[in-house]
């Protein structure tokens, strides 16, 4: 009956229900599973995802909102069944304002589809989570990545949203001004939320000019302490850099085997830094010096534009590189992001406890904003294995919590990290499910992520 009514609001080209699409829809990256959605819609416009919102709230149908399925804690599972909402038609780049730097997108657009429109313009969108994730998704889960040290992450770069609320209702979040003192921040309140308190349908974009110059560097180090004193140098220096990531020799010697390249097995930091010729060139120099000053082995520049394309591709093909040495096994990526000056008291405690559990992880991150991952394999199916990465990701969470941090810097809570939050916001958790409850009161808007109390 839900499909045939479906297929009269929208169209039946619109509406699936076929074993290969409700699978699809049923995970994301993660490890995590459960059950499959009753149906799969395709919406088109803001007027197709209001029908169906208007239709799912009469018949208190869960609705999961879905992008490109990239993420990383459950966050499209539909764990009470429903209507899977697949974005991805909703694809269009709508205008762009050059003078402004800003742009307008529907929610299914990629990430690599903008920036290939904007570079006629002379500007870039710089939030780079590695996948080809959609706008939409990034918004929803407030991602970040490799740049983040330097341009921000989500919600620094999305000035207004039009979001369909619960009731089938639209809004627009705030206006296009370059700065506002009028009313409560609802951009930010939705960006993050994970699809619980409504769909975005449309996103206005900060966008930035595409840089004079840019430089990447290697520079390896004997240890990880090393690498991780130099980040924070670097930060407490004032130097500009653009990327500055952590890529450990396990994860450096499973990228070798798999790409057959020849990169130094050792603790590594990749680094780009970009602006005009002259700034480029005396920020190089400067992380350099505070580099060889934590007894940094090697420090090779990377002009070259397909080798630097070629070293970043290590840190974005990280996962599946170090995964493929692991047949049979899923993944478990913790997400810890602590203040600046307590990362290398963080990233020594992950490495310590990785030895210390016998597990074969591997360690990269966006250690210029604090942020870094700990990649985990694990055997869904096999108790032992997930009682010890259990065992991980939760002292490493609760670490990262005692030393002023969060259980997530960029993947976002979905499932995964549900059990955190009461320790990480206290009382604040009860705020956060008053707004839940005001703007979804069915609780029909991705049910049983993020504080949802009953999963």
């Amino acid at each position: 009956m839900i499909v045939s009514e479906l297929k009269s609001i929208l169209s039946p080209e619109q509406v699936s229900t076929s074993p290969s699409v409700l699978e699809q829809h049923a995970r994301d990256e993660s490890y995590h599973r459960g059950p499959l959605p009753d149906v799969v819609v395709f919406p088109e416009s803001c007027e197709d995802v209001v029908k169906v919102v208007q239709y799912a709230a009469q018949h208190r149908i869960p609705i999961i909102p879905f992008g490109a399925g990239s993420s990383l804690e459950g966050h499209t599972i539909p764990v009470r069944g429903g209507i899977s909402m697949d974005m991805t038609r909703m694809d269009q780049i709508l205008e762009v304002r050059p003078q402004d730097f800003l742009v307008r997108v529907q929610p299914g657009v990629t990430r690599m589809k903008l920036n290939e429109h904007l570079k006629r313009y002379g500007l870039f969108f710089p939030v780079d989570p590695g996948a080809d994730a959609t706008l939409g998704g990034m918004a929803a889960t407030n991602a970040s990545g490799t740049t983040t040290v330097r341009y921000g992450n989500m919600r620094d770069h999305v000035s207004s949203l039009q979001v369909v609320l619960a009731d089938g209702s639209f809004i627009q979040t705030a206006s296009l001004a370059a700065k506002s003192s009028s009313g409560y921040n609802l951009t930010h309140l939705f960006v993050g939320s994970e699809g619980t308190l409504g769909v975005i349908t449309e996103l206005w974009l900060k966008v930035h000019g595409i840089p004079e110059k840019t430089i990447a560097a290697r520079a390896q180090f004997p240890d990880i302490r090393s690498c991780v004193d130099t980040c924070t140098d670097i930060i407490a220096s004032g130097i500009a850099v653009t990327r500055m990531e952590l890529v450990s020799e396990e994860v450096i010697e499973k990228f070798n085997a798999y790409k057959n390249t020849n990169y130094a097995v050792t603790p590594t930091l990749f680094f780009e830094f970009s602006g005009s010729e002259a700034v480029v060139a005396h920020e190089v120099e400067l992380a350099k010096e505070v580099a060889q000053d934590h007894g940094c082995q090697a420090f090779e520049f990377v002009a070259d534009e397909a080798e630097r394309q070629e070293m970043w591709r290590v840190r974005h093909h990280a996962l599946y590189a170090f995964m493929h040495h692991f047949p049979g096994h899923g993944h478990m990526s913790t997400d810890v992001c602590v203040p600046i000056s307590r990362l290398p008291e963080a990233v020594l405690y992950a490495q310590e406890m990785l030895q210390e559990l016998g597990i074969h992880g591997g360690i990269i991150g966006h250690v210029g904003d604090g942020n870094f991952h700990v990649m985990v394999p694990v055997k869904p199916d096999d108790e032992n294995s997930m009682a010890v990465a259990y065992q991980f990701n939760e002292r490493l969470v609760k670490r990262a919590i005692e030393l002023g941090g969060t259980c997530t810097g960029e993947h976002g809570v979905g499932l995964g990290k549900m059990k955190y939050q009461e320790l990480e916001h206290g009382p604040a958790l009860q705020v956060m499910r008053a707004i839940k409850s005001v703007l979804d009161p069915l609780h029909i808007m991705n049910p049983g992520k993020l504080i949802d109390p009953m999963k």
